[in-house]
């Protein structure tokens, strides 16, 4: 079985080192997979949407379980010692606000949910929180993942508020626009990712060069597919795709007059590595048949292990909302290979 191809059960006979990770904005568990990959005991996670969680708690099992919003758990007035003692806060605030699509400009700074079920909040306002956090419990080490789109444009005013942020707390920080698709997983992701270190422990710059060659649809894909409905536009759309088109989009654009649409139905080509799992729209479209990506095909694409429980709950939507957790994997044998092994 190929790296990318494994199973919860096989994290059984990962052999462990000694460091602990605490996740937060945990969703699906996609980076606290990725730790126990690489040998990390995770201990606890914080998810404030219920269904989520449960779906963590159920994959997962972990000691210590916050089923709220990060604000609500600086405001607690105790918490177990062992959090105290962290080598990596982990977290993945919630980023939609800087995505590169939409009018993210006009997003920001607004009150509004992050999807139904959950609390109003700033979403703007969670990575300080999580910086607030990290006040707290003081671990010593924080890595932070973001979409790309907060390296750019106005967003950039942003980040340096986080590092002058994460300064004033005591910690030294280091930013790195990362490719999935060159850490082993079949899949053209870019994602931030900030991590910070304890100045108290004087550890030095860590160097991230991942380029493992990229892996093609061909290597991955499923035999199964999600037939189209042949009564369909898009079905007869997808009928005038040329070997030139990447997405639904561009065979709309050579073939339509007037607005083009579809822009992140992006086709699964043999000879290509699959773009981005995106967590909402369609999944991907098949370029060879007509019909969409499986869930297995998602599933394998995002790294998720191929005995995940996602109690009914869409697969996409899980897997486009987590850190794909190969990728993960990568990060975290550095981060302990090059600081945490250094401790003296």
């Amino acid at each position: 079985m190929k790296e990318f191809e494994w199973n919860l059960k096989d994290l059984e006979n990962i052999p462990k080192n000694k460091y602990k990770v605490f996740s937060c904005f945990s969703c699906g568990g996609g980076s606290t997979m990725g730790y126990k990959l690489a040998g990390y005991d995770v201990i606890g996670n914080c998810e404030i949407d219920k269904k989520i969680n449960d779906i963590y708690v159920k994959n997962h099992h972990p000691k210590y379980n916050y089923c709220m919003g990060i604000q609500e758990m600086n405001k607690l007035k105790e918490l177990p010692a062992e959090l105290y003692d962290l080598d990596i806060l982990d977290g993945s605030p919630p980023c939609s606000t800087f995505s590169m699509a939409g009018q993210r400009e006009e997003n920001w700074g607004k009150n509004k949910k992050f999807r139904e079920g959950q609390t109003r909040q700033v979403l703007d306002d969670l990575f300080f929180e999580f910086i607030d956090l990290a006040k707290i419990l003081k671990p010593k080490i924080i890595i932070a993942e973001n979409v790309k789109g907060l390296l750019m444009g106005n967003a950039r005013g942003y980040v340096n508020l986080i590092i002058k942020r994460f300064n004033e707390i005591g910690y030294n920080v280091q930013i790195f626009l990362l490719n999935a698709a060159k850490m082993g997983v079949p899949q053209r992701r870019e994602r931030v990712f900030f991590i910070a270190t304890n100045k108290e422990f004087k550890f030095p710059k860590i160097k991230l060069d991942f380029n493992e060659k990229p892996i093609k649809y061909i290597e991955i894909k499923d035999s199964e597919y999600k037939p189209l409905n042949k009564n369909t536009m898009t079905y007869e759309r997808w009928k005038k795709r040329i070997a030139s088109d990447v997405k639904l989009s561009d065979t709309i654009k050579r073939t339509e007059k007037g607005k083009i649409s579809c822009f992140n139905t992006q086709y699964l080509k043999d000879e290509r590595t699959p773009a981005t799992i995106a967590a909402g729209g369609s999944p991907p479209l098949r370029y060879d048949v007509p019909g969409y990506a499986s869930d297995k095909d998602i599933i394998t694409i995002q790294t998720f292990p191929q005995d995940y429980n996602f109690i009914g709950m869409n697969v996409q939507y899980i897997c486009g909302m987590s850190v794909p957790p190969i990728m993960m994997k990568k990060i975290a044998e550095e981060i302990k290979i090059q600081l945490l092994d250094k401790i003296e």
